[in-house]
């Protein structure tokens, strides 16, 4: 006899569940009758990117010309590097008060009379967020301040704890429950060890390609979960009806690369299972001091380097750090492969900052890279013409319509960008 999975197909063990992937033969479909829904991530860098580092001398072809692009190398062909976009009139109440709108496009963030607008990844979450578990998903590397914005302006509380996030969309079970497979994981135990006959079930039933669909993900999920019972954290307790942090799964907040990769490991696995197609992390401005060799200073004092040749040394190698864990989660996006594409063909991921200088502030020229979505790629884009910058709003509308959203506006577009 066949066995009956719902939608969302979920193994379970000694109380706990843990969602799948979706997979199409065992659901009844063959891989073609729907196309596979688009997804969009972003991240946004709050102390911007060092433009000399970043930006190639010539518009063309992307090529691995500049530090950071050859860390990037091996998706240049799957991503577009833009210059030349800017919101307009983002001088605000404080110096970094153009991270409040970056996503908005409002201006004059913080003045008197001043009310935030809704963001983009909100617009899209509106608009297909009731096709999924969670209309989006709003993530941090380091606190509850977020740059996504309902449509009343206001701030839609981050997620900075990944083993928080992991209980969250993956498991389900009693606090009990709960906690026992806390002990098991902590004695070295997968999760996935009490799910083996029903794995070996379910591969019987699936087709090749949705056999190695399953084997990619629980391969990614145990990945997860030796990285995140290496920092020390896992599963929290839930807490009945009050809003308590929990404790950091890396306490120390100036271990900011590793944090990060914590949180991006989880992001394919959240699209796969298709528990949001809305994603947006941000990359803080306060860590702290960063332990990272050769740098003991904070993110922040180091992106006001005034031109000291030695902080900007220090710098590169923070930036370095951050830019090394979104190849690392392009990467993922291409490898986990969905019919006959990978994730990252279906996602739509937007890189970037609200800062081009932020040495001195300056929301001008903004470092913005987009990747995956069907697009045609590997080219650096300038979109100023005469130094008169191009509305990042428009890539924004871009960005929406890609998805299935076909809105005649955005904040404060002029029109689409379109480039391949």
């Amino acid at each position: 006899m066949r066995t009956t999975f719902n939608r969302r197909a979920f193994l379970r063990t000694a109380g706990i569940s843990m969602a799948l992937p979706y997979l199409e033969s065992i659901h009844g479909k063959t891989e073609g009758d729907h196309p596979a829904p688009k997804r969009m991530v972003i991240i946004g860098l709050k102390l911007g990117i060092l433009p000399d580092v970043l930006f190639p001398k010539e518009e063309g072809i992307l090529n691995p010309s500049t530090p950071y692009l050859k860390i990037l190398e091996d998706h240049l062909n799957d991503m577009t590097l833009f210059s030349g976009l800017s919101h307009a009139n983002q001088t605000g109440r404080l110096s970094h008060s153009s991270e409040l709108t970056w996503l908005t496009a409002a201006e004059h963030p913080g003045l008197d009379g001043f009310r935030n607008s809704i963001s983009m990844d909100q617009v899209a979450a509106e608009q297909m967020g009731y096709r999924t578990r969670y209309p989006s998903l709003v993530l941090s590397s380091e606190g509850s301040a977020s740059q996504s914005y309902n449509r009343n302006g206001v701030m839609i509380p981050a997620e900075s704890s990944p083993s928080k996030l992991f209980s969250q969309l993956f498991l389900k079970g009693s606090p009990n429950e709960i906690l026992q497979q806390r002990k098991q994981l902590e004695a070295d135990k997968s999760i996935l060890d009490g799910l083996l006959n029903q794995t070996k079930a379910m591969m019987k039933e699936a087709n090749s390609a949705d056999r190695t669909r399953l084997e990619s993900y629980l391969d990614s999920v145990r990945h997860a979960e030796k990285n995140l019972v290496k920092a020390g954290a896992w599963l929290d307790r839930p807490k009945p009806n009050v809003r308590v942090s929990s404790p950091d799964d890396i306490r120390d907040k100036g271990r900011i690369e590793e944090r990060i990769a914590l949180m991006f490991d989880l992001i394919p696995l959240i699209l796969e299972t298709d528990s949001t197609r809305v994603i947006n992390m941000g990359i803080q401005v306060d860590h702290g001091v960063i332990k990272m060799k050769g740098v003991h200073e904070s993110h922040h004092s180091l992106s006001h380097h005034g031109q000291d040749p030695v902080k900007i040394q220090k710098l590169m190698k923070v930036e370095s750090a951050i830019l090394s864990q979104v190849s690392r989660l392009i990467h993922q996006l291409k490898r986990t492969k969905l019919s006959d594409r990978s994730l990252l063909d279906h996602t739509m991921l937007l890189c970037g900052s609200n800062l081009g200088n932020a040495n001195n502030h300056d929301y001008r020229n903004l470092p913005i890279m987009v990747a995956g979505g069907g697009y045609r790629h590997g080219q650096f884009v300038v979109c100023s013409r005469k130094d008169q910058p191009l509305p990042l709003s428009n890539l924004f509308l871009s960005m929406l319509n890609n998805i299935g959203l076909k809105i005649p506006a955005f904040g404060a577009s002029s029109g689409t960008l379109d480039w391949g």
